[in-house]
């Protein structure tokens, strides 16, 4: 069987980039970053055996190239660990390793399901689809670029907060510009991407980390204004309704992304983000049912009025019904398919048919995971993405500032949310929304962004754990600012 171009490479160099990043002459490694290090060779093995394994199953033997490209990932993310050493040598020993191992999984995941696409071309006579293997490992590259710059530019997370508004305006400008008619490109329905030449790109997912710093930045500002207890109701403590416009226009700005962009995932998103964060700075739950009630008549009232919306939901709801598996459902059904032939251990890599599923390695990778690595599998990977979560939240609760607590909580949050969508919506707990899988799924826009997303957490925890400050921990908002009575109104100035 002819497959893609073997792989092929030489062995990396570091010699001379090392040197680039030397360690102070006298200064020991301290055991987290000797951990780091180790778990990084970890997933770089991960990477490699599991290369090994798809290459074995597919062309029968294993070839010296896979080993080289096992140490050609762990060199990239090897450099990813100095630039953590140099700019922030206190900051979490966790999180970047397990992002690595994230990514190996995906790499070697779309390298396997463009090897079932080629068979699957020739083998129907067809001109074999364009690779996406190599492409995502340039992504990879530029996504660790990215990481080192932020590194190395944002040395105090605290000064974010000075921009706090202007994040706010570019931000909705990045979400603005692919409905704009020269620069905008529809792909799959939605219209999510910004097209310059033969590149495209998706500025929502940029957009989702500059508006975390607004968010941020204007909830330290407002958090004692949106704590003040107008009534109580049931029990739960309601805001004043002259207080309600931030989550109003937030609620109204994710319904925009719907109607113009006609993207269920982003706007979901979105205004999920805000609600996570606003109850995290006030500490009202009466938030969360207003923003959920809010979230429910949107729902009603998207589903009445855009047809691509009542597509979605009638797929998800009726999946078997009629024509839908083969119709509007075939790819919400072949994942479904995918999965019950993966069972608790899976197929095994290299043997399963992911090229059935329609969008394999971007929507539906988790299908194509589920298939080959089973429920074993999915739960481990959902197990990374939990600690990673639980890690970026511990930045948060460390952090010595309102605004640091605040971004590392709605960073986390976004990838939790995200990941819940993404992988909800594949095993049809929820409508399909369009989401990728973040480190795994194929996508340029998405690794480069999750990347930046885990070097703002880095430097958020190394702002904590660095052994020379003694600043104590502030707190998350004031409590004096908060009324005694469920009655009572404090005014503030």
């Amino acid at each position: 069987m002819t497959a893609l171009p073997p792989l092929r490479g030489k062995a990396v160099d570091l010699t001379g980039t090392f040197a680039r990043f030397p360690v102070p002459a006298g200064a020991q490694l301290p055991p987290y970053r000797r951990r780091e290090l180790s778990l990084l060779l970890f997933a770089g093995l991960l990477a490699t055996a599991a290369l090994a394994a798809v290459v074995l199953a597919v062309n029968g033997n294993i070839t010296f190239s896979v080993f080289t490209y096992g140490l050609g990932f762990s060199a990239l993310w090897g450099l990813a660990h100095l630039a953590v050493r140099r700019f922030a040598p206190a900051a979490d020993p966790l999180l970047l390793p397990m992002a690595a191992a994230l990514n190996g999984l995906g790499l070697v995941m779309i390298y396997r399901i463009d090897l079932a696409k080629t068979a699957a071309a020739e083998k129907a006579g067809r001109h074999p689809p364009p690779v996406a293997a190599q492409l995502q490992l340039v992504w990879t590259l530029l996504a660790l670029v990215v990481f080192v710059l932020v590194l190395a530019v944002i040395r105090d997370h605290r000064l974010l907060s000075r921009y706090a508004y202007t994040s706010g305006l570019v931000g909705l400008v990045f979400l603005l510009l692919p409905a704009m008619p020269v620069v905008g490109a529809t792909i799959n329905g939605a219209r999510l991407w910004l097209r310059v030449g033969p590149f495209t790109f998706q500025p929502s997912e940029l957009s989702k980390i500059i508006l975390m710093i607004f968010f941020a930045g204007y909830l330290v500002n407002k958090r004692e204004v949106l704590s003040v207890v107008s009534r109580s109701f049931l029990g739960m403590q309601f805001p004043r309704a002259r207080d309600l416009g931030p989550v109003i226009v937030a609620w109204l700005a994710s319904l925009g992304v719907l109607v113009v962009e006609k993207d269920l995932g982003s706007s979901l998103l979105f205004f999920g983000m805000f609600l996570v964060i606003l109850y995290v700075a006030t500490e009202r739950a009466s938030w969360v049912v207003i923003g959920l009630a809010l979230f429910m008549l949107g729902a009603v009232a998207s589903y009445q009025m855009f047809g691509h919306v009542q597509v979605r939901v009638d797929g998800w709801l009726h999946a078997f019904e009629g024509n839908r598996p083969a119709s509007t459902s075939y790819q919400l059904v072949q994942g479904l398919f995918g999965f019950a032939a993966g069972g608790i251990t899976g197929t095994g890599l290299g043997h399963g048919s992911p090229q059935r599923v329609p969008f394999a390695n971007t929507d539906f990778i988790v299908a194509s995971i589920g298939e080959e690595l089973g429920l074993t599998g999915i739960m481990a990977i959902l197990v990374i993405y939990g600690l990673i979560v639980m890690r970026g939240l511990r930045a948060g609760v460390g952090a010595r500032d309102p605004f640091g607590k605040m971004l590392a909580t709605g960073l986390s949050a976004s990838l939790a949310l995200q990941v819940f969508v993404q992988v909800g919506g594949v095993m049809r707990l929820i409508p399909l929304t369009g989401l990728t899988l973040p480190f795994i799924s194929y996508g340029g826009s998405s690794i480069v962004s999750n990347a930046a997303i885990i070097a703002l957490l880095l430097r958020i925890s190394d702002s904590y754990r660095r052994p020379a400050s003694s600043e104590p921990a502030a707190p998350l908002f004031d409590p004096n600012a908060v009324a005694d009575s469920p009655t009572q109104v404090v005014r503030t100035t």
